[in-house]
């Protein structure tokens, strides 16, 4: 009897400690991994033991306060989660909710109301499109799905930091990485024009304000400054002047017509800048500075040739979010974190 109670304790122990290692070893997985998700130009960063491993874009809420914001966990993680409120089966291809759900703990909630999911309607990827919940290609979100563990921090935002800046003011220490959205912004088939939002208008102002026509900032949403300069374009262009960027314009966008403009500034390329850049500089070289500095999002307001206060502030912006020396000055170093 007392050897039967014996081995009954031992297989009893030996059980208890394999599920606390199985604990440990998926605490420790979550631990190495965390998602950063930005409203600001909906996109996710995925980061895996201190690096960047890859950029989704993603839709988020509709306004502003239905995605909420905060660090939260991954609670619970479901393959082909029925749509309730419709009553879809998981796995139909009317679902909403896609293929795979990642329900976070934000508001109270445990992992049923607020979540990255996949979805059915691949045109809503990078718009404000739904009631809180953040949104992904089904194909995209299968790959999260089999990398993240429960328990995996999420962190939300809307900022205009770099993704490495907004995991640091976390508490994480990154190395610098560099990745581009795994999805092009902008769809051949789309129509962007006042009131449009999202990443392809961002690309949309970037590349004007590259040519020379400034938007006055590149926020993706689509107003009065953004308008002006689609306009200012299609006259430069000879085209329809509507402020509509559908597909005549994007053509004319991507170089394949037109002459490029007195005020234009060349495209920027690596060695182009020789010498160091500060307060007071001018030329060429620091039309490229600007329209590098502008296509990374860090706003110059013009690309006019002339390194004044704008300039100043988005280089000191740059650096901070590099963890450079915050000086204002464009020496080698800050040169080459550029890429110019």
């Amino acid at each position: 009897m007392v050897t039967v109670i014996k081995k009954t304790f031992i297989l009893f122990v030996l059980s208890f400690l394999m599920i606390f290692s199985l604990e440990l070893s998926s605490a420790s997985a979550a631990g190495s991994k965390f998602i950063i998700i930005n409203k600001s130009n909906n996109q996710l960063a995925y980061y895996e033991n201190s690096q960047l491993k890859k950029v989704f874009r993603v839709g988020t809420g509709r306004s502003q306060s239905l995605t909420p914001e905060g660090k939260f966990k991954i609670v619970n993680k479901i393959v082909n989660r029925p749509y309730y409120k419709d009553n879809i089966p998981g796995g139909d291809p009317r679902n909403p909710l896609g293929n795979r759900w990642l329900g976070i703990n934000a508001r109270g909630t445990y992992g049923t109301t607020y979540a990255i999911h996949g979805n059915n309607n691949p045109n809503s990827i990078g718009g404000y499109v739904s009631s809180g919940c953040v949104r992904m290609f089904d194909n995209e979100v299968e790959w999260l799905f089999s990398q993240v563990p429960t328990n995996t921090t999420v962190i939300i935002t809307s900022t205009s930091k770099s993704f490495d800046s907004i995991a640091a003011s976390n508490g994480y220490k990154v190395t610098a990485s560099s990745v581009s959205p795994s999805v092009p912004a902008m769809n051949n088939s789309s129509i962007l024009k006042k009131g449009s939002r999202g990443p392809a208008v961002e690309d949309l102002q970037r590349k004007l304000t590259s040519l020379g026509f400034t938007t006055k900032g590149i926020d993706g949403a689509f107003g009065n400054n953004t308008d002006q300069a689609v306009r200012q374009f299609q006259k430069s262009r000879r085209l329809t002047v509507d402020g509509v960027v559908g597909p005549v314009t994007r053509k004319a966008l991507g170089g394949t017509s037109g002459t490029k403009p007195p005020s234009s500034p060349d495209k920027p390329s690596t060695g182009t800048i020789s010498g160091t850049l500060k307060m007071g500089s001018h030329g060429s070289g620091v039309k490229t500075l600007q329209s590098t500095l502008t296509a990374k999002g860090y706003n110059t307001k013009g690309v006019d040739g002339i390194f004044g206060s704008n300039t100043y502030k988005a280089v000191r912006s740059f650096q901070k979010s590099k963890n450079l020396s915050v000086d204002g000055i464009v020496g080698p170093v800050t040169k080459k974190a550029l890429g110019i």
